[in-house]
């Protein structure tokens, strides 16, 4: 059985890191993986539950400390304090294959070249900024890795852009998803319903975005859009923020608060922590909005809204255009245009009765194009052939 070992920048259940547990979990019947975090979390957790073996330890995480000042001259000694930790770590233990699971990290790339392992670089990222990180980047994936794979078009054509020979060791792999969790009943709705949002009527539609809040995810934007709506008259929705802040940036969600107090609008909108389970929330709401003011490398969300047959409403770049079937599936929305934005929502709140057609039509999308099984054999055939 191979072993491999996989290198991840957090211990957080988001994107990236989801996919992850979905891929480890059903491939370790198949293959040994043994994984790198720099930190304990609800993904160290979640792995503990399925036996699944793991160390903690630095990763040479990417950040623009990095490259500011004399900081740049200390990562050949964090290169070599990393590697032998991990080789350490591991002992006599024979490594098949180094799995990079993020373009934020790297160990994996240093530890593979030392020790001539075959290095796969998941790219689960559009890296615009810093403009040396973004330049750099292809450069570095191109003489680090043997294979490298992309989540979606976009990732890839992003890289191609300034290294084309990229093309002839990479593929594309769509993240995968299955809901195996039964849809709440409308008695468990309305209960959660009424938790976040205290004596809601049955007709008021709850708009949701599900995510970290960050400057990128878009929450501002749907903030701006909901008390324009509230403004117009319509009374009978709701808003609610599923996510936290890292630790840096808890000022973006003092700001998000201090905006609803300014606008009196506590009653109307609800913002709660990152939650791990999060089925019986997407059950409970109406509309999901998937709103990034930058690209999404891919959009694991939209396609949580999709298996839950909510229809999305969603930036029309990135990844979210290659899983979302304009007007059929799901409606995108000009990035940042808070009019297209509104107009979008307005259509739901007008023609409530799309709002199943739009969500069935999801469900069948998400699960015949990114269903766990697909994701999983993909990765299954590549781990076969090294």
């Amino acid at each position: 059985m191979k072993n491999i070992l996989f290198i991840h920048q957090s211990a957080d259940l988001y994107g990236s890191d989801k996919t992850l547990l979905y891929l480890v979990e059903s491939i370790k019947d198949s293959f040994n993986p043994i994984i790198i975090l720099p930190e304990e979390g609800p993904l160290t957790v979640e792995l503990e539950k399925r036996n699944i073996e793991f160390f903690i330890m630095p990763v040479i995480k990417v950040s623009r400390q990095l490259f500011k000042g004399l900081d740049i001259f200390k990562l050949p000694f964090q290169i070599y304090k990393a590697t032998r930790s991990l080789k350490n770590k591991l002992g006599k233990r024979k490594i098949d294959i180094v799995h990079s699971n993020t373009l934020a990290v790297f160990l994996g790339a240093f530890f593979s070249k030392k020790y001539k392992i075959k290095h796969i670089w998941h790219v689960h990222e559009i890296i615009q900024h810093p403009k040396i990180v973004a330049k750099a980047y292809p450069f570095l994936v191109n003489l680090f890795s043997d294979f490298v794979i992309f989540n979606s078009k976009a990732s890839a054509e992003h890289l191609y852009l300034d290294k084309p020979t990229l093309k002839k060791k990479s593929t594309i792999i769509y993240n995968g998803l299955d809901r195996n969790t039964p849809i709440s009943s409308k008695t468990d709705q309305n209960i959660l319903r009424n938790k976040l949002f205290k004596d809601i009527k049955s007709e008021t539609l709850i708009i949701a975005l599900v995510g970290r809040i960050n400057n990128h995810k878009g929450h501002k934007l749907a903030l701006k859009v909901f008390e324009e709506l509230v403004k117009d008259g319509y009374n009978d929705i709701k808003l609610l923020f599923i996510g936290s802040t890292i630790k840096t940036q808890k000022h973006l969600l003092d700001e998000l608060n201090d905006e609803i107090k300014t606008q009196k609008l506590e009653n109307e909108i609800t913002i709660i922590d990152f939650q791990k389970d999060l089925w019986k929330f997407y059950d409970c709401i109406d509309i999901l909005l998937v709103p990034t003011t930058d690209p999404e490398p891919f959009g694991l969300v939209a396609i949580e809204g999709m298996l839950s047959k909510k229809p999305v409403i969603a930036s029309n770049h990135g990844g979210l255009k290659e899983i979302i079937v304009n007007n059929k599936s799901g409606v995108l929305f000009e990035p940042n245009n808070k009019s297209e934005l509104k107009k979008a929502i307005e259509f739901f709140i007008s023609n409530k009765e799309q709002m199943s057609v739009y969500g069935l039509e999801g469900e069948k999308r998400a699960k015949n194009e990114f269903s766990l099984k697909k994701y999983v054999d993909n990765f299954t055939q590549l781990y076969k052939s090294i």
